[in-house]
């Protein structure tokens, strides 16, 4: 019967089917269901439940039962699955047998949705034999069966977006060949290491999440289950998730709109992720991400961090407040986001040289060479970053134009009050500059012809950003006595109170004065990568 239904699923998906032969053998499956029900057996004497009628249970048992098991589930399908999928896929890696699944015809999706059912396959197994003792216990425990379903829709979400992460790090394990035999075991400790941090912050009665740090802290488990389970950790204060909002719209107030956003966010990142295997699987050597995405992961993570920074905390914790007491973690997603869209983005110089050669072959005569530099995958990446950095100022122009902590009049206010709207406004060109001349360095580097340029452009980028600051800061030149040195670091925004509107307009003048010319110092690079060898000999290069 097993083999009639695996020979079933192989005319729906040869992948799963193959991978499903290779596991679900009578050994197997054997132990899989002994240790399944082995556990069961722990569990239920744990609370010496055997000892007493059905009938004469007290009904905490039954909610440790249930409780118990739910922690053994996450636990068991997140840090094993992912374990599974990275060793099978740098296993593939290494026999060579991943290039001819990449050769087969069956479509991405298909080979992907196999891998995610197949492999961990093992693992659904004693889960599943599990489920009716779990789904039991907590009905007897008077536990609502909608949150019970609630609990296993999310804890599904869960592992399709974890093994959707380890998907993508395994097929990428050829770039790790260094400690390729350890990554299953580097991703399963990221794994262990997010549920134990997570789960430390939902014990933790002090931290809240009306901040935005709570769309991190939705892609994990335990706040929810505080929300489902309050009994899970016993704590004195209700969930945190009670009064969660995202734009003032209270999320917490019901059962369905906390779960459902919680889905919704899961679902859209397991679906970014699952579109980045889509792209990469058939040519690992793709960037991870085209422009286009880019554009959409910026906005997406503008209105998640914003969302989730606009809460009210009372009655006087205007956005003003909400807004300054978040400013360290906002700047912080923005400059992670965008130096890691500049070390993706930016192409290589085989890639820059096959565009700029071949470009008028690719480009019709309705589109202009500034459509091919917002959207062709190997055009420079100049021009998609500085589209991206503006969908990041957005929200910044529209705080500032709206805000009133520029008041000398408002007593409430989180910045000096000597620091006026105009200063500001100044500062965010300012800042875009500075990403705009990191990210134009990065390309130069990256069209050398010097072997190990990706390490060369990321080691230079890191040093530009961080380096100066360290300086700075170690021979005492602080933004308070030295604001004009501070305007030209990665972070000007501490020293605008220190200085003058005039002093930071000419700051910005300078550094665009440098962009200019080292964006002039790219387009003849790239004249000149696109020149036919021909051109080149004849020229005397």
């Amino acid at each position: 019967m097993m083999l009639n239904l695996i020979d079933k699923i192989g005319d729906w998906n040869p992948q799963l089917f193959r991978e499903l032969k290779g596991r679900l053998k009578f050994s197997n499956v054997a132990i899989a269901v002994t240790v399944s029900l082995l556990l069961q057996w722990v569990v239920f004497s744990s609370y010496q439940l055997h000892e007493f009628a059905d009938d004469n249970l007290w009904q905490d048992g039954w909610e440790h039962i249930f409780l118990t098991l739910s922690v053994v589930f996450i636990f068991t399908l997140l840090v094993t699955g992912t374990y599974l999928l990275i060793n099978d896929l740098a296993k593939e890696e290494t026999r060579g047998t991943l290039n001819f699944i990449r050769l087969s015809p069956q479509s991405e999706t298909s080979i992907l949705i196999g891998k995610l059912l197949g492999v961990p396959s093992l693992i659904y197994l004693p889960i599943l034999v599990a489920v009716p003792l779990h789904l039991w216990a907590g009905l007897s425990a008077k536990i609502a069966f909608s949150y019970i379903l609630s609990y296993y829709a999310i804890l599904a979400a869960s592992c399709i977006f974890f093994y959707s992460a380890a998907l993508l790090l395994g097929l990428f394990s050829h770039s790790f060949s260094s400690v390729q035999s350890l990554l299953a075991l580097l991703g399963t400790g990221v794994v262990l290491t997010f549920l134990f941090t997570t789960m430390v912050l939902a014990l933790s009665d002090s931290i809240n999440l009306n901040n935005s740090t709570a769309w991190i802290r939705l892609l994990s488990l335990w706040d929810i289950i505080n929300y489902l389970f309050p009994k899970l950790f016993h704590l004195s204060n209700i969930s945190p998730l009670k009064n969660l909002q995202f734009f003032y719209l209270p999320l917490g107030t019901s059962l369905l709109s906390v779960v459902g956003f919680h889905l919704l966010n899961l679902g859209v990142c397991s679906y970014g992720i699952l579109q980045v295997l889509k792209r990469c699987f058939r040519n690992p050597q793709a960037s991870i991400i085209s422009k286009k995405q880019s554009y959409l992961l910026v906005a997406f993570s503008q209105l998640m961090i914003w969302g989730f920074t606009l809460q009210n905390g009372g009655n006087n914790y205007t956005w003003d407040r909400q807004v300054g007491e978040n400013y360290i973690l906002l700047a912080s997603y923005n400059f992670v986001l965008i130096f890691s869209l500049i070390a993706v983005l930016s192409p290589h110089r085989q890639n820059v040289q096959d565009w700029a050669r071949y470009r008028h072959q690719v480009v019709s005569s309705h589109k202009s060479a500034w459509h091919d530099l917002i959207w062709a995958e190997k055009s420079p990446a100049l021009v998609a970053i500085a589209i991206n950095l503006t969908i990041a100022t957005i929200p910044w122009l529209v705080w500032i134009s709206f805000t009133s902590v520029f008041d000398p009049n408002n007593d409430q206010t989180w910045l000096d009050n000597n620091i006026d709207r105009f200063k500001v406004l100044l500062a965010i060109p300012l800042s875009i500059s500075i990403m705009m001349i990191y990210a134009t360095i990065t390309q130069l580097i990256l069209l050398l012809k010097t072997p190990k340029r990706s390490f060369w452009a990321i080691g230079t980028l890191s040093a530009a950003m961080f380096l100066p600051s360290i300086i700075l800061q170690l021979i005492d030149i602080s933004p308070f006595k030295y604001p004009t040195v501070w305007l030209f670091s990665t972070y000007p925004w501490i020293a605008i109170q220190y200085s003058g509107a005039t002093t930071i307009f000419m700051a910005f003048l300078a550094e665009l004065s440098v962009l200019a010319l080292l964006n002039f110092q790219l387009t003849r690079q790239v004249r000149l990568a696109g020149e036919s060898a021909t051109k080149a000999l004849l020229a005397g290069r």
